[in-house]
């Protein structure tokens, strides 16, 4: 399965299903996997086993925690064994396995952990693993759309599970809704490519990338890069960790760091391992995750990561994420919603971490 795919997804997140209750918001994603956070450290290990919910299937998207667990970077931290377990419309949100203590740490999204916490969720994000959420708006190379402001006018394939962060994407650029034409759409970009509609809500590290492969020259503007800067791929722990077990927290960002790095540092190999070893069921294609991983270190890596290390969020980052979330009708504080006081000391007692 591709990442085309991954869009219908998002139905469980909180800015397709702001409206639910707590209880409804945790559960909106369907039943436990049946895992627990932490298992006996009868192994001899420092910290034992730990189950870690990824946001999606594994595909490209998880190339750090890959390197991390085949290199043995999590072994090396002190970990008996990680657990990397597959998200997918079927599994457990992280949000709710956190809450049921069914996952350690997540990998999740501000837009879908904030409205958990409003609810009574004790959860923050210690760390952000893309500076910039993938979210796009591709179009033909013969009739681009460049900005927000090109859009006016035009026809775009809107996805029903995209309609709020589309409509968030309107809001911060001051576009009213009837000045673009929106069109309801699936996941298949197939009608973009013959001509039906002039643009497309995609991700970043997808469309644009099969639309291509495929013979289809087109462009792109990053929804991150016109009033949306939120940040994806988050980590995020209860506030327990925070307060119980710092010390391991911080071991298993040191090993997350050290693999993130070896992914940015060979797309080729990130590539391999989602197809060939994680993600070997999913049926990928290795020239597609090549590219993938190539799209998404642009994601990964910032001038802000580039000076303070892999996962770090400045503190103009973290209130521009929470306006953006104001955009989407989410009322949060930073407070509230980040903790990056670990990471940061992190690298301050590694800064070798910084420069590889």
């Amino acid at each position: 399965m591709n990442s085309i795919d991954r869009r219908s997804f998002l139905r469980c997140s909180a800015l397709t299903g702001a409206a639910l209750g707590g209880a409804g918001l945790l559960a909106a994603c369907g039943s436990s996997s049946g895992s627990s956070a932490n298992g006996s450290s009868d192994d001899g290990s420092k910290y034992g086993r730990v189950a870690v919910q990824l946001s999606w299937l594994k595909n490209i998207e998880f190339a750090g925690e890959y390197f991390a667990d085949s290199r043995g970077y999590f072994r090396d931290a002190g970990f008996g064994s990680v657990d990397l377990i597959a998200g997918g419309a079927a599994s457990t949100s992280v949000e709710a396995g956190l809450d049921t203590g069914k996952v350690w740490i997540g990998l999740s999204a501000p837009q879908t952990t904030a409205p958990a916490i409003l609810e009574g969720l004790p959860a923050k994000i210690v760390g952000a693993t893309f500076q910039k959420n993938p979210f796009a708006i591709v179009s033909s190379a013969g009739k681009p759309i460049t900005s927000p402001a090109e859009m006016k006018g035009r026809k775009i394939g809107v996805q029903d599970t995209n309609q709020l962060i589309f409509n968030a994407l309107l809001t911060a650029n001051g576009i009213a809704p009837g000045e673009v034409t929106i069109v309801p759409a699936q996941y298949d970009p197939t009608p973009l490519a013959n001509g039906e509609v002039d643009g497309w809500v995609s991700y970043v590290t997808n469309e644009p990338i099969t639309l291509a492969a495929k013979g289809f020259a087109n462009e792109h503007f990053l929804f991150a890069d016109f009033g949306l800067p939120l940040v994806a791929e988050t980590l995020t722990v209860t506030q327990s960790t925070i307060d119980n077990e710092r010390d391991k927290l911080k071991a298993f960002l040191i090993a997350e760091i050290k693999g993130w790095r070896d992914a940015v540092a060979d797309p080729a190999e990130s590539a391999r391992l989602a197809v060939e070893v994680y993600g070997k069921d999913q049926g990928l294609e290795l020239a597609e995750q090549t590219e993938e991983a190539i799209a998404q270190n642009g994601l990964v890596v910032s001038p802000e990561t580039e000076v303070n290390g892999l996962l770090s969020m400045s503190d103009a980052l973290i209130e521009q994420n929470i306006a953006a979330l104001r955009t989407a009708k989410i009322d949060i504080t930073a407070e509230q919603l980040f903790d990056l006081s670990i990471l940061r000391e992190v690298y301050a007692e590694n800064p070798d971490l910084i420069s590889g």
